[in-house]
């Protein structure tokens, strides 16, 4: 979605896109076996119901009530409605460079609703083709990202210390903003205890918080970057 608001897209070789799959985290969402909700996609929701009524196609019985008792409908209308909203996100983004607003709104409704699997890779015809205004990136470019992208897999490694069955520690960085000598970066950084009575883990001892590495010389000053 971010890259929609782009005027155009350079895609390297190994560069892809993926479709806007509308889901929610309710609080009223079903629960897992490790007594988390979980995100509710209205794409499932209604491949179910077709799959139902292509299945008991002689059925006089409503499919949303069978439904109804793994999913609260609430649930259901939030759903439906974040997806309208993302299709209206999409247009608008796609309207900023885009002034045809039947060619912005079919490329919206093709992201939203075409592809049955959020993790279909676009490539860069497939993106030209559904009107994107795609590119190749230049090769020179590409290396740089790449070489770039692997100095931050390293940074952004996930360590799990498991001290035993009920009892770890995690630490990791999960984002990173950089500018001109110094680097700005949040740090996971917790221990974890697995409270069995309620099947989920509880965090303990949270140390976690922006941090701030600023270039000064030919030396490195690490600190606590405090965010209001």
């Amino acid at each position: 979605m971010v890259t929609l608001g782009a005027n155009q897209i350079l895609m390297g070789p190994t560069a892809y896109l993926t479709a806007v799959d509308t889901s929610l985290n309710h609080a009223l969402s079903p629960i897992d076996r490790d007594n988390d909700r979980v995100s509710v996609s209205l794409d499932e929701l209604n491949r179910v119901i077709r799959l139902w009524r292509r299945e008991q196609a002689d059925s006089t019985d409503n499919p949303y009530k069978s439904l109804f008792a793994y999913v609260h409908p609430l649930v259901i209308g939030a759903v439906d409605r974040a997806e309208s909203l993302s299709i209206m996100l999409c247009r608008e983004l796609l309207g900023y460079h885009i002034a045809d607003e039947a060619k912005a709104h079919e490329i919206a409704a093709t992201l939203n609703s075409k592809y049955p699997s959020h993790s279909y890779p676009i490539l860069l015809n497939e993106a030209k083709s559904i009107g994107l205004n795609a590119a190749p990136l230049p090769a020179t470019v590409n290396a740089l990202l790449l070489e770039l992208n692997s100095l931050y897999s390293e940074m952004g490694q996930k360590a799990t210390t498991d001290f035993d069955e009920t009892h770890a520690h995690g630490n990791e960085i999960l984002n990173i903003l950089e500018c001109k000598d110094f680097q700005v970066f949040f740090q996971h950084d917790k221990d974890w205890f697995y409270r069995s009575e309620e099947r989920r883990w509880l965090t303990m001892n949270d140390e976690s918080g922006w941090r701030r590495i600023e270039r000064a010389g030919r030396r490195l000053r690490r600190s606590i970057l405090h965010i209001a």
